[in-house]
């Protein structure tokens, strides 16, 4: 089966089919840098022109301004897009700063942030609904047993966790079918491989990959000392980023341009064809969501379905994919390898 532009569907868990390259809304934020909602709205358009029809956001990016402005998307097109929204990273940098509790998982909470979501996305019903973060001072069997609630009230149509352990996920799928784990991803972020991959293939849930495209490296453009010298201080605060680290970081960079180079293709494209490679070969259905400003980036990215890399290749990614260094989070307590 295949969407507008031939763009194939790939099935998650849960009956839930989603263009196999989804787009992740977050880059639509200032917390990249400016954003121009005008070329923003053109971006997302483009997306679903494409056949990109996957859209990810949460009730946390832009304080509510991504959802509100996929609102404006989901006026005159919500019959054409598969629509994930997620909540559980509660408030803003000062209340979180006074102490207050930067995630939440309580029932109230769930229900809250579902309505104030749909309010704000001028829609009826969210198509997957994510709980952004592990609250683990709420029985994870409480925030699923609200989140199915909603399905029930027929608000949301599918559930989804973002950054679980493998226990916290077949606790999940106890209590409701879960569709998909969404988590960090990519040649440089690996350490889902070892425990919520192998999980989510045994319960039959889907994987979607965030940042497919490496945090701050692709994505960012960073692909030397210089780039980083320009770059944001968001990403310059990133372990990975580090002295002790960058070299070795750096090297990856180089073996997906090279191997780009080999295939005629960019190396955003190869680092998605071997996400796709990757996931085929543990056995999870997969969908990554890599996010731009810019319409052509989507294009771009949607010819990574194109690109079939060699056992060669894949050898010498494999080897430069495994001299990573450096955690992906200050905090990894934030993620799931840090409760695992």
């Amino acid at each position: 089966m295949t969407t507008a532009n031939n763009v194939p569907t790939v099935s998650l868990g849960d009956e839930l089919s989603v263009s196999a390259i989804g787009f992740g809304a977050m880059a639509l934020t200032p917390v990249y840098g400016d954003v121009d909602d005008v070329e923003s709205l053109a971006t997302l358009h483009r997306s679903i022109d494409l056949g990109v029809t996957f859209i990810d956001t949460a009730n946390i990016y832009g304080n509510g301004d991504n959802e509100r402005l996929i609102a404006r998307l989901l006026a005159d097109r919500r019959d054409e897009v598969t629509l994930a929204t997620k909540f559980g990273i509660a408030g803003n940098p000062t209340d979180r700063a006074a102490g207050r509790p930067r995630i939440r998982g309580d029932a109230a909470y769930v229900r809250q942030c579902l309505d104030e979501s749909l309010q704000r996305l001028q829609t009826d019903v969210v198509d997957l609904y994510y709980m952004h973060r592990r609250d683990t001072s709420v029985p994870i069997e409480e925030t699923v047993g609200a989140m199915a609630e909603l399905v029930a009230a027929g608000k949301v149509r599918h559930l989804g966790l973002s950054e679980v352990t493998a226990d916290e996920l077949r606790a999940a799928v106890a209590v409701h079918p879960i569709a998909a784990v969404q988590s960090e991803w990519s040649i440089w972020s690996r350490d889902v491989e070892r425990n919520v991959v192998p999980a989510a293939v045994e319960l039959g849930v889907g994987f979607v990959p965030y940042s497919p495209l490496g945090r701050g490296f692709l994505a960012g453009a960073v692909r030397s000392r210089a780039d980083l010298a320009s770059a944001n201080d968001f990403r310059k605060t990133m372990p990975r980023f580090r002295d002790d680290a960058l070299d070795a970081n750096l090297a990856v960079v180089d073996a997906v341009t090279s191997v780009a180079e080999q295939q005629g293709a960019t190396p955003a494209q190869v680092a998605l064809a071997w996400l796709r490679n990757r996931a085929d070969a543990l056995g999870v259905s997969s969908v990554p969501i890599p996010g731009t400003r810019r319409a052509a980036r989507i294009a771009e990215n949607v010819g990574s379905l194109a690109v079939t890399l060699t056992p060669e290749q894949l050898d010498a990614l494999e080897a430069a994919g495994a001299a990573v260094s450096g955690t992906r989070f200050e905090d990894m307590s934030w993620v799931s390898a840090g409760r695992e």
